[in-house]
């Protein structure tokens, strides 16, 4: 039988392997150049978050890698031609055992940054567990934005967890120190760990396929 592990399999299997895989590396996607940045606070968070539960995440920030406009893939340069960054984050998504993509929503569509970013890439990505955390400054968290995203990164042969975060009006949703406050970050912390158990399960479940 080909693919992954039968639904009933995995569920009888997933206790276990929460306590018996070894440490997930995770990958978070961020993707605003805006000044004053918002959305920093909620990947930083869950940077942090993911850590505590004792796996290795690592933030992406699209601004910080700076690629250029898409004109060629990374697949599409000759072995050792492609730009250091586009290289080097070829290397770390190839690596990752998972992915969460933290996202907001600019009048009602994506982040044109995190996009660019996104579209150098494409066979790294094939069959890798990918999560969705939205938000906006708004009360709607988000959403058509992580609506949007769901599809692109399907496109891209990910596997979306059906589990997502939404934070609204998220620039009261942190303090100075980037901890959640009010009814919206409680909101964050409460949905955090529903949130974690899927991408691990499925992360764990892609990591037993592989044999990895």
């Amino acid at each position: 039988m080909t693919g992954f592990a039968s639904l009933p399999t995995l569920l009888f299997l997933r206790g276990s392997w929460q306590h018996s895989m070894m440490s997930r590396h995770i990958l978070i996607f961020y993707g605003s150049y805006r000044q004053n940045r918002q959305g920093i606070h909620l990947a930083q968070w869950l940077v942090d978050q993911l850590q505590t539960s004792g796996d290795t995440a690592e933030l992406v920030d699209a601004k910080a890698v700076n690629l250029p406009m898409l004109d060629q893939r990374y697949s599409d340069y000759a072995e050792g031609t492609a730009p250091p960054a586009m290289a080097d984050l070829a290397s770390k998504i190839s690596a990752a055992d998972a992915f969460v993509f933290v996202v907001g929503e600019y009048n009602g569509g994506i982040q044109a940054g995190l996009k660019n970013l996104v579209d150098h890439y494409l066979p790294e990505f094939r069959r890798r567990p990918t999560a969705i955390a939205s938000y906006s400054a708004g009360p709607f968290s988000g959403l058509r934005s992580a609506q949007d995203w769901r599809i692109i990164l399907g496109a891209l042969g990910m596997v979306v967890t059906p589990n997502s975060l939404g934070l609204a009006r998220i620039n009261q949703a942190f303090d100075g120190d980037g901890t959640p406050i009010g009814e919206d970050g409680a909101r964050l912390e409460r949905a955090f760990a529903a949130f974690a158990d899927d991408l691990h399960f499925w992360s764990d479940a892609a990591k037993m396929k592989s044999g990895s």
